[in-house]
């Protein structure tokens, strides 16, 4: 196919009113999300659509200052220049492209990861097939289009409100709940506990996000390790992050603590999704299509976990967009079952009398015209052609970019 236009469009969902989380010594302050959103059009007139998230970490987002702007500029700079005119004889092609342009490594990755998401979506559409059927001729499989999904939430409530939150994830049929801690050791070890009980058939994940590294002092090596191992003898499913990313000796010495661990989504490459497996100390490698150059760089680390004791699963915290092209790697992977589902205010998806949703994001829904079908904590893959989704281009002048970085941190002094 012929590549004649290639846009990134920068995308902002403000957070409105402006909401303030407490965390053990300080607050976060949260503004807006940023979204990005790529296509990809042919000489044909055909368009390909992927997107692109906030970053492959919030944390380093924040700390380094990226924002969405900048990357979707440079998808129209760059990476356009790199690809528009050019013929690809398959995905592969444009990702050798990307890779001979002068971009920063980190940022060839995201624009990899885009590109082969949205070039998958016109190769389904040319098919008229959906992309996990593309994919199950890639790995020889048989696809499985009912997913069982875990509900990530919980950010920096009192130990009652997670119980609430993950009181209604339960009801409605979640595999898990997923929360961010970070609200005091104690309080930590509390929430786990209450948990523990409130719960009746769905796991529980701790989602440490590096939260503990913020305060070295109050949560020091010793006190990390107390709390992983509090969390296995409560039967936690899996802590997650619960050392800084690229702190291989710290996931290493907390692999023994009685409790899985999970980790990948802050690796910038396939890369270093296959190095922090290869320490042995994680059993559950969280690649993202949107972050780990798509499904062509995600094939790469699912190759690894096969036959050994980890399993992929996909990292999302973004769109729906976003869940549904991890979706189709969901549904065509070998050995990959569990896909995340990130809980906002009032999804419309979602049918309870409680809202579980942790902050306002309606760009998350009203990216696609389509309402997912969950049912019973269980996505169905869309299977029309391509992603199987239409993108609802009214975004694009409904969620204007705004500047900035979209969360604060304010530390006590």
């Amino acid at each position: 196919m012929r590549i004649t236009e290639v846009r990134g469009y920068a995308l902002s969902s403000p957070i409105e009113p402006v909401q303030s989380r407490s965390f053990y010594g300080g607050r976060r302050r949260l503004l807006k999300r940023d979204v990005v959103l790529v296509t990809v059009e042919t000489a044909d007139g055909e368009i390909g659509f992927a997107p692109a998230g906030a970053s492959s970490s919030a944390m380093r987002e924040y700390f380094e200052g990226d924002s969405q702007a900048t990357f979707a500029d440079l998808v129209e700079g760059a990476v356009a220049d790199a690809l528009e005119g050019e013929t690809l004889e398959q995905v592969t092609d444009a990702h050798e492209l990307i890779d001979a342009t002068d971009l920063p490594e980190r940022v060839r990755h995201e624009a990899a990861s885009a590109i082969d998401v949205a070039l998958y979506d016109l190769r389904g559409k040319r098919a008229g097939v959906p992309i996990y059927e593309l994919l199950c001729a890639e790995y020889d499989t048989e696809p499985t289009n009912d997913l069982p999904m875990y509900a990530s939430g919980g950010m920096y409530m009192d130990p009652e409100g997670y119980a609430d939150q993950a009181r209604i994830v339960d009801e409605l049929g979640f595999f898990g709940y997923k929360y961010r801690p970070g609200i005091g050791p104690d309080e930590d070890v509390r929430t786990i506990d209450l948990l523990a009980e409130t719960v009746e058939q769905t796991e529980v994940m701790i989602d440490a996000h590096t939260w503990w590294k913020l305060d070295d002092e109050v949560y020091d090596a010793e006190t990390r390790a107390e709390i992983v191992e509090h969390a296995g003898e409560r039967d936690a499913f899996w802590v997650e992050e619960p050392v800084a990313p690229d702190d291989y000796d710290g996931y290493v010495e907390l692999a023994d603590r009685g409790v899985a661990l999970a980790g990948g989504e802050s690796e910038s490459s396939p890369a270093g999704l296959i190095s922090l497996a290869e320490t042995g100390a994680v059993e559950f490698l969280q690649g993202d299509v949107r972050h780990h150059r798509g499904y062509t760089g995600c094939a790469e680390a699912i190759e690894y976990c096969q036959g050994r004791d980890i399993e992929f699963v996909p990292h999302n915290f973004g769109t729906w967009l976003g869940l549904i092209a991890n979706a189709h790697l969901v549904a065509a992977a070998p050995e990959v079952r569990l896909l995340e589902y990130p809980v906002f205010e009032d999804d419309p998806a979602l049918d309870h009398p409680d809202d579980p949703g942790m902050y306002p994001f309606e760009l998350a829904f009203d990216v696609i015209e389509e309402t997912v079908d969950i049912e019973d904590g269980t996505l169905s893959v869309p299977d029309g052609p391509g992603l199987g989704v239409t993108v609802d281009l009214d975004v694009i002048d409904e969620y204007p970019p705004t500047e900035g970085a979209w969360t604060e941190f304010i530390y006590d002094e």
